[in-house]
């Protein structure tokens, strides 16, 4: 959850800067205001925010969940681009403050549709696409790409959640049904972790630029969510739904790719057919693979780059108050 204790934190941590505002509104197009802020100059940015309590201090928090949200861009992006051209995101793309870290594993999926190949080729694009905007966005006070782990993150994702056995391994490249499920282990993730934060968000221009991310991810999800129900996998699918669950708290929101009766569920919502929202550090439960408050393990086995770094205990709430 964030508190205050939180926004302290980040307030301490984070290296955004009057040239890192201006460099976000424009990578958002937001050439007036960008010109604006220039026009004010750094001493009145300084000022007001020496004399901004934490909870008004909105541009050093909403800084430090975007580059929350960058750690998990780096995790889809290296993913996808792996999966469809081999190689992930350019050196240029992965520099940043707190250390860099390499990907582990990755190679061409052997794609067996052209549907699958081209979904998975759009979804590529759009996670470096997501990346570059964000860097851009956030400018010095970009955090680097941390150690990423795509082999035994994944084999024990789909050991806890009864894909494989206890000694069975599991490689998202092998198959183009493997590289669904794979996909599926995050996807949904990522929806949740920008509902999730935005009611955290001040900047309306953040909070725009977030908007327009979930939506992408949302379509990637959801179409994800339909190639598995045409493949049948849905009893996999369902699985690794039930794993996050066990994960993320005490709520039994994560849904699966059927409903209990069967039926098919390809959009994940609550009664009022809202999008579910989690907390970061019950995103980084799902994706550190524990339901314990730690700073590491799963996909980044080195913990992740920023200040919101440490995952939820299992007492705490899984969605945002």
């Amino acid at each position: 959850m964030f508190d205050k204790r939180f926004i302290h934190h980040a307030i301490d941590r984070s290296a955004e800067n009057a040239l890192d505002r201006r460099r976000f509104f424009a990578a958002a197009g937001v050439a007036g205001a960008s010109a604006g802020i220039a026009a004010l100059g750094s001493s009145v940015l300084t000022t007001d925010r020496a004399a901004a309590t934490p909870e008004e201090d909105g541009a050093v928090s909403d800084a430090a969940i975007l580059n929350f949200a960058l750690n998990l861009e780096y995790l889809e992006a290296e993913f996808y681009l792996r999966a469809v051209f081999g190689a992930g995101l350019a050196d240029s793309m992965i520099t940043g403050i707190d250390p860099q870290g390499p990907v582990i594993g990755g190679k061409k999926v052997p794609f067996k549709t052209a549907a699958i190949r081209g979904i998975a080729t759009e979804i590529a694009n759009d996670e470096r696409a997501h990346v570059a905007f964000l860097r851009s966005a956030l400018g010095g006070a970009t955090v680097s790409r941390p150690k990423i782990d795509l082999v035994s993150s994944f084999t024990a994702a789909a050991r806890a959640s009864g894909v494989v056995g206890p000694t069975g391994t599991f490689d998202p490249f092998a198959s183009e049904e493997n590289f669904l499920l794979g996909a599926y282990i995050f996807e949904d993730v990522g929806v949740t972790a920008y509902k999730g934060a935005a009611p955290l968000i001040t900047s309306k221009t953040y909070l725009s630029a977030a908007a327009g991310i979930l939506a992408v991810e949302a379509y990637h999800a959801g179409i994800i969510r339909s190639k598995l129900s045409d493949k049948g996998l849905q009893v996999p699918a369902n699985k690794i739904s039930d794993a996050r669950d066990s994960l993320d708290g005490p709520t039994d929101d994560d849904q699966g790719v059927t409903t209990r009766s069967g039926a098919v569920n390809l959009v994940p919502t609550d009664s009022n057919s809202l999008a579910y929202g989690r907390t970061a550090e019950r995103v980084l439960n799902v994706v550190f693979l524990n339901p314990n408050q730690i700073d590491k393990g799963g996909f980044f086995p080195d913990g992740v780059n920023g200040s919101i770094v440490s995952s939820g205990n299992p007492g705490s709430a899984t969605g945002p108050a």
